[in-house]
């Protein structure tokens, strides 16, 4: 069973539709026990960092996260939910970073770019041997973001461009991310989400 992690942010039905094209039964739920003990758990997000964080806080989310990791549970995040994986984020935060839920070090921080959001498709520049991508190294995917990490963590990584160069995905054990939304990048998308349910 993939759980997809309702926080109060993400576009929960569209993900939930997308994912359950693996073959696996998909549920929302914001139940603890549920999310630490499903086989995958998908982390969404849209909108800001901290507001992000502030649901996430209000369903003990940050330690749903770090005890599947210690318990080698299969976790990916999506868009502000692979953000919220870093120490930091620097989106609207006066001087102030807010913290994130620290599996990766790191800060998240705003793009340089002439026109923000980053909106559209866009390609990526994947590792060797990487799994999450495998059948669709070449492919585009659909980015909506203003905010990226621009040091790579983890074990792999995967970079794309606009403005600057920015991580959009992290192979990492247990843990992955991307920065783009697999939901709404079609056939691509589609096949990325299968190639990670085969590691659950």
């Amino acid at each position: 069973m993939i759980a997809i992690l309702d926080y109060g942010s993400g576009n929960l039905r569209s993900a939930q539709r997308a994912f359950a094209t693996s073959g696996f039964d998909v549920v929302l739920t914001s139940d603890t026990k549920t999310a630490q003990e499903a086989d995958g758990l998908v982390v969404p997000g849209v909108g800001a960092f901290a507001a992000c964080m502030r649901g996430l806080d209000a369903i003990d989310g940050a330690n749903i996260i770090r005890t599947r990791l210690s318990a080698e549970r299969p976790t990916i995040g999506i868009c502000i939910g692979m953000q919220i994986l870093f120490s930091l984020g620097d989106e609207n935060s006066q001087g102030q970073a807010h913290s994130g839920v620290g599996i990766w070090p790191g800060v998240v921080s705003k793009l340089s770019a002439e026109i923000l959001p980053h909106m559209g498709w866009n390609t990526v520049e994947t590792p060797k041997n990487t799994q999450l991508f495998a059948g669709v190294e070449d492919s585009s995917f659909y980015f909506v973001h203003s905010y990226a990490a621009k040091d790579g963590p983890g074990q792999m990584q995967t970079w794309s461009t606009y403005g600057e160069r920015f991580v959009s995905a992290v192979e990492d054990g247990y843990m992955s991310a991307t920065q783009f939304h697999p939901e709404k990048s079609g056939d691509a998308g589609l096949a990325l989400i299968k190639n990670w349910s085969r590691s659950l």
